[in-house]
């Protein structure tokens, strides 16, 4: 024996998972920029992002939320998609 402990499951890379690495706060402030405090919370209804809404509190409630934390990082994987396909429409096509 080595004495080396094999690595966690949670430490192997996940080059498919995009939300590998990425802090929740990392995840917050790029919805926020992105769609505005008002219109997130019509997307994801929770009070964080309704009354007096900030970054740190979204974090408090979202790490004891699970269901909330999941709609947050569901928004978050759709809103990649819609980047892209706003970057893939302003690129020209190929030329011949």
């Amino acid at each position: 024996m080595t004495g080396q402990a094999p690595a966690p499951a949670a430490k192997k890379a996940q080059p498919r998972n995009p939300l590998h690495g990425l802090t929740l706060e990392a995840i917050v402030t790029a919805l926020v920029d992105y769609y505005g405090w008002e219109h997130l919370s019509e997307l994801v209804p929770v009070r964080c992002f309704t009354l007096d809404p900030s970054v740190s509190s979204s974090l408090k409630f979202l790490r004891k939320t699970p269901w909330a934390r999941e709609k947050v990082e569901s928004l978050y994987l759709f809103m990649l998609r819609e980047q892209r396909r706003e970057q893939q429409q302003q690129e020209p096509p190929p030329q011949p």
